[in-house]
This record gives structure tokens, C-alpha cells and sequence, in this order.
């Protein structure tokens, strides 16, 4: 299977797959918004649990998406194995890992000079987050990561680190989420989004305008 190149044209939402570990991966990439400059950044963005119906269509992973293309990211979204038209096995976060891996030495091929970032929603968060140590992202945006729930140990994300919980998450603890992050030495921007459920119903534009506030001021220079 050839290596499918980036989309030219845009505003273009381009589906694509590549050869992943474990066989095919479900890929789809969106240039920035036509109207807005272009930023030399593309943006990995990971899906939520996929044995429970996590998938890149989610709408989390859709509004993040939407919002980096709007700062003029090219975004990347992909099904981890297991999951719509990517091959496998569900791998509990170790394959995923795998997957994300491919994905972004995919990104890097395409787009040598550009700079990543990586983001993901609930278990993405978790699978990013673990990664991010191998990967070195020049930033990192984990949106209700799911701390006490999945091994949070080893990981070392990059300076440039955002992260955003809702206050009233019935499925991720808030409360496990601030301890654990006060355990880190490592730098972060929490945002904590009051009245907010894990899926952020009725929320997804608050998020937005978190996410646009949390990330414009990384866009000028490179980390």
C-alpha cells in the first residue's frame, strides 16, 4: 500500500488510509479554514474509548478539530485499531499508542518543516499523554483526561501543555484529574469548564472558546 500525500487544496477534508501496525488506519485530514492565515502546525487529535463507541466522528474530537482549523492548523484525525475502517484488535492504550506513532511519522513525512502538536478527548487523552514522551510535540491538549482510570505513570508532556476538565464529568473524577496533575513537575494551563459534563452537552462552543483562548498564544514562534 502506497503512502497517500496530504491534500492540497484549502478547506479540504481529504479520507485517506495508511498502513498501520496492525493493518490498515482510517485517516482524515482538514486543511485550515480557506478565510483564515495559514499556521505552520499540524495537529494529531485522538478519539475517546473505542469499546465504547469512540470514534473520530466524535463530536469532542470534531470541535476540537474545527476550532484549530479555524487558528489555521491543519488537523489529522484517525480510528485508533479496531475501530470503523482501521484494522486490529482494541489493545487497552498500548497498540493505540502504536497507532498514533504511525500516524504522526506519516505526518512528519508529509510535512517535514511543520510543527506538531497532539490532542486528544478522555482515553486520546490518555493514549497522547503516553506517547508524548517518544513523539516530542511541540504542544499537547488533553480534554477530560481520564486520571484514575487508566496508568498515568511515565509521562512527560511538552512545556507547552493545555489541559481542560469539566466541573460535573459523571464519567472522569475531576477531583482525581487537579490531584493528579499537582503531582507533576511538569508545567500546564488547566481549565476547568463549570456545569460541564464529560461529553460537554450544550458545551461544545464553551469548549471552543477554550480551546481558542488556551492555544492563540503558542501560535507566533516555534517552542
Amino acid at each position: 500500500m502506497h503512502k497517500p500525500s496530504f491534500p492540497v487544496a484549502p478547506g479540504e477534508t481529504a479520507y485517506l488510509v495508511l498502513d498501520g501496525p496492525a493493518g490498515p488506519l482510517e485517516v482524515v485530514v482538514d486543511l485550515p479554514k480557506a478565510d483564515v492565515p495559514v499556521q505552520p502546525i499540524v495537529a494529531i487529535v485522538c478519539h475517546p474509548l473505542s469499546t465504547e463507541g469512540g470514534t473520530l466522528h466524535n463530536k469532542v474530537v470534531t470541535m476540537a478539530a474545527t476550532t484549530l482549523r479555524e487558528q489555521g492548523i491543519t488537523t489529522v484525525r484517525f480510528n485508533f485499531r479496531s475501530v470503523g475502517g482501521s484494522a486490529g484488535s482494541f489493545d487497552h492504550g498500548v497498540g493505540e499508542q502504536d497507532d498514533l506513532k504511525a500516524v504522526t511519522a506519516w505526518v512528519r513525512s508529509q510535512r517535514p518543516d511543520d510543527r506538531l502538536w497532539l490532542a486528544g478527548f478522555s482515553f486520546g487523552a490518555f493514549v497522547s499523554l503516553k506517547a508524548a514522551g517518544e513523539l516530542q510535540p511541540e504542544a499537547l491538549i488533553s480534554i477530560a483526561p481520564p486520571a484514575g482510570r487508566w496508568d498515568f505513570s511515565g509521562v512527560q508532556p511538552p512545556a507547552r501543555w493545555l489541559v481542560i476538565q469539566g466541573e460535573q464529568d459523571e464519567i472522569v473524577d475531576p477531583q482525581a484529574v487537579y490531584q493528579w496533575l499537582e503531582t507533576l513537575d511538569a508545567p500546564h494551563e488547566l481549565v476547568r469548564m463549570p456545569e460541564t459534563s464529560h461529553f460537554f452537552h450544550r458545551k461544545l462552543i464553551d469548549l471552543r472558546g477554550a480551546l481558542t483562548h488556551g492555544v492563540k498564544h503558542w501560535l507566533g514562534a516555534a517552542a
